[in-house]
């Protein structure tokens, strides 16, 4: 199943590159969000290992990047117990000002449960995309405000 948003944010690449980079950031507004996130410490590329609760059980998903060429490609690999998925983050610049982000996420099933509840997921698709587009939306918003030096939060 995939999914894919894009929001223009008002911000050089440069400055928006930056705050996307900004894993302690990322870090932190997890854990304000009930998500026990650890930085996998030793590793060439960052990883963490994330801890959530997700209909009323516990998951663990292990993100990795898989790929950074600045300012412009960000791509995440990460692995639960019944899903895996890729999340690719582009940036291209529109202007010396402005920046077109496109977030693009794939999920693939690892067990027969987890194929059965991406067919739900799918049945209710138009759902499911209105949340993940507000979900960037959101983050295109934080991106905006940190850029100009504004305290947001994700």
């Amino acid at each position: 199943m995939k999914f894919n948003a894009r929001e223009d944010i008002e911000a050089p690449i440069s400055k928006v590159w930056a705050v996307a980079t900004d894993f302690d950031s990322f870090e932190l507004a997890a854990l304000r969000r009930g998500v026990d996130v650890i930085r996998q410490t030793g590793s060439a590329v960052p990883a963490w290992q994330a801890t959530f609760t997700f209909k009323g059980k516990p998951r663990t998903l292990a993100l990795r990047q898989e790929r950074a060429e600045a300012p412009g490609l960000l791509v995440f690999h990460g692995e639960g117990r019944l899903v895996s998925g890729t999340m690719t983050v582009e940036l291209v610049e529109l202007g010396p000002r402005r920046t077109r982000m496109t977030v693009t996420t794939e999920l693939r099933p690892l067990t027969l449960a987890a194929r059965l509840f991406l067919q739900s997921v799918k049945l209710a698709r138009g759902r499911a995309v209105r949340r993940y587009q507000q979900g960037v939306a959101r983050l295109a918003t934080m991106i905006e405000a940190r850029s100009r030096g504004q305290a947001a939060g994700f």
